[in-house]
């Protein structure tokens, strides 16, 4: 007996070492390719602001739990979700309020009274924004003790106003370009760009919402989508993006803070609050850049969330019409809960996703 409980006290060991590793080769990384982008492109400024912001963000999170414990501010865990997370129950949530407004403070501290500030004031504006929405999804939801609290058509009234708001707003201060650049090819679009705007800022924030479902699942993934769109941004156009690559990169920081306190197991969860305001700073900034492509490349793992269900409910109800029983392509969407249920641990998953994320940033950046 003892025996059997000294190798599973090693197996934890090796298990959590195992993220530990994780975390420390994804800080390290990102602030090595900060550093090469300071030294190639120059003024770019990534290092000091990814590593401040980082930091602070880290701070503030790890402050912030006590307060949500308080409150009773806990995690609800749906009951048709995996029994492994029933373990979670409890776990402080709503964390996207104290991590997204670090980048956005620390975005505006940067770039206050720049030429170009009204670039950051317009995506500050869409971001906490759509991270009101998301509190206002988790207040309700903690408020009626479910794991739903804005109805399905609420949100998506409320996201749609917004960016349309957002699109606007962008369009009067020449912004946001009436073109997509797909590869190489560019396709003029004219006022199509006000419901394809719409249509990313939608698809991109549901998305983070559908991925955040495992302990640093989300926020892993969009530390390395953040600086893949940073360093694409300086790329294209090096003299005239010391705005946005630094944006990026600070949101980058944010959620690499928010990350340490949300790998497994999870002593803090963004909640809605978190996921939507990090779609809408992906979407945003890929629509004012014209990085839509790289950023559908970029955040494959994202796409597959959504299509994983979107496939599973279709699937479902066209069996169910036809044969009067409904079929199950997935044992559970989002797609990670799918590789959950075969038997894979958590951290391997989260690990395989991140590892994903990082192949389609390369190949980004590559072609």
């Amino acid at each position: 007996m003892e025996k059997s409980k000294k190798l599973l006290d090693k197996k934890n060991i090796l298990f959590f070492n195992n993220i530990n590793n994780q975390i420390f080769i994804l800080f390290g990384l990102t602030s090595i390719t900060c550093i090469f982008s300071d030294c190639y492109f120059k003024n770019s400024n990534l290092t000091i602001p990814f590593i401040t912001t980082t930091l602070v963000s880290s701070i503030i999170c790890f402050l912030g739990i006590p307060k949500l414990k308080k409150f009773k501010i806990n995690q609800i865990i749906r009951e048709e979700g995996p029994k492994n997370h029933f373990l979670k129950q409890g776990t402080p949530t709503m964390g996207g309020i104290f991590f997204i407004p670090i980048g956005i403070i620390i975005s505006n501290i940067l770039y206050f009274n720049r030429d170009d500030y009204k670039i950051i004031l317009t995506l500050s504006f869409i971001v906490i924004l759509f991270m009101f929405i998301g509190f206002i999804d988790d207040f309700l939801s903690l408020k009626k003790q479910s794991n739903t609290g804005l109805k399905s058509k609420q949100k998506l009234i409320l996201q749609s106003i917004i960016s349309l708001i957002f699109i606007i707003i962008c369009a009067s201060n020449n912004l946001i370009p009436y073109n997509i650049q797909i590869a190489n090819k560019i396709i003029h679009i004219g006022n199509l760009i006000y419901p394809i705007g719409i249509f990313v800022l939608l698809a991109e924030s549901n998305s983070t919402n559908l991925t955040d479902g495992l302990d640093g699942l989300l926020s892993g993934c969009s530390v390395l989508i953040l600086t893949g769109l940073a360093i694409t941004i300086l790329i294209e156009n090096p003299s005239n993006n010391f705005t946005l690559a630094p944006f990026c990169i600070v949101m980058a920081g944010a959620c690499m803070g928010f990350l340490f306190l949300n790998k497994y197991p999870a002593k803090l969860f963004m909640g809605d609050s978190g996921s939507l305001a990090i779609g809408a700073s992906l979407g945003s900034i890929a629509l004012i850049s014209n990085n839509l492509w790289s950023l559908l490349i970029m955040g494959g793992i994202l796409a597959a969330e959504s299509i994983s269900v979107i496939i599973q409910v279709s699937i479902f109800k066209i069996f169910k019409k036809f044969k009067g029983k409904g079929y199950k392509l997935f044992l559970m969407t989002p797609l990670h809960h799918h590789f959950e249920l075969k038997g894979n641990n958590e951290i391997l998953i989260v690990g395989s996703f991140w590892l994903v994320t990082l192949l389609l940033v390369i190949v980004n950046l590559i072609f």
